[in-house]
């Protein structure tokens, strides 16, 4: 197979959680401008539409907008049950959406905790679950879960203060091993991103207050930039790597190395 056409995914259908801004529109931009028709969701729904139509009157793909609360089993069976009437199928799942909670490790709060588990950890299951009944059905599917480099390191309080997100990203990533043992037999590829420091809403009050500190502690001496994650969900969604699952791609300017 030529290499040109490894990265082929026209035709495609990707939905997209917490697409309507930041990582997620970057990561659904790409899938469009490299031919897939793409669904995005998240809680403001007024976000995706304006994502989607932005996108497609960039690349020309269909593209369509939900509004879904991925903490809501029944409302994600919603998102799923409407991709599925519009487009038949749904070939590439991206699980972006994400919140979290600053607060002392010692004082946390129970609803912050639980606020931060029901998005990061169960609503990534539950798109997963959902979807992957789908593709089970069709015989194949390409799962990227977005988990992140917190998932993976602790951090000293001044660089994160937030202890459950990096408890739910961990738990993201084995998610992802186990569902891609489980379902590679399906012809179902389960992966993950783990981005570093990017301009997103959920970073910008760190960066503002603790920038410098960040920084010196990525080898790169940078956050990423806005185009940075489009290779990497391209190659995870199309076949140039179709024999890889399970795996964690850092994107992360060689944090996670030190």
């Amino acid at each position: 197979m030529h290499v040109k056409d490894l990265f082929k995914i026209e035709g495609k259908i990707a939905l997209i959680t917490g697409g309507g801004a930041g990582l997620g529109a970057q990561m659904a931009t790409a899938l469009a401008e490299a031919g897939a028709d793409v669904a995005l969701a998240a809680r403001k729904i007024e976000r995706c539409e304006a994502a989607a139509e932005k996108i497609r009157g960039e690349t020309g793909v269909k593209t369509m907008a939900l509004r879904c609360d991925v903490a809501d089993p029944d409302e994600v069976k919603s998102m799923v049950d409407s991709v599925l009437r519009k487009f038949g199928r749904i070939d590439i799942l991206v699980n972006n959406s994400g919140t979290n909670w600053g607060e002392p490790a010692a004082d946390y709060a129970l609803k912050g905790w639980k606020k931060v588990m029901d998005v990061n950890l169960n609503g990534t299951f539950f798109c997963c679950q959902t979807a992957g009944r789908a593709m089970i059905r069709q015989g194949s599917g390409t799962i990227i879960n977005v988990a992140s480099v917190a998932g993976m390191r602790g951090f000293e309080p001044e660089k994160m203060d937030a202890v459950a997100y990096p408890a739910s990203k961990a738990a993201v990533i084995n998610l992802t091993r186990d569902l891609a043992a489980k379902w590679a037999r399906h012809n179902i590829r389960v992966n993950a991103i783990a981005p570093g420091w990017f301009p997103t809403d959920m970073t910008t009050w760190t960066m503002q207050d603790h920038g410098n500190l960040i920084v010196n502690g990525i080898p790169m001496r940078r956050i990423g930039k806005d185009y940075e994650l489009k290779g990497a969900v391209l190659f995870l969604a199309s076949e140039a790597s179709s024999f890889v699952t399970g795996h964690t791609l850092c994107v992360d300017g060689g944090e996670s190395a030190i």
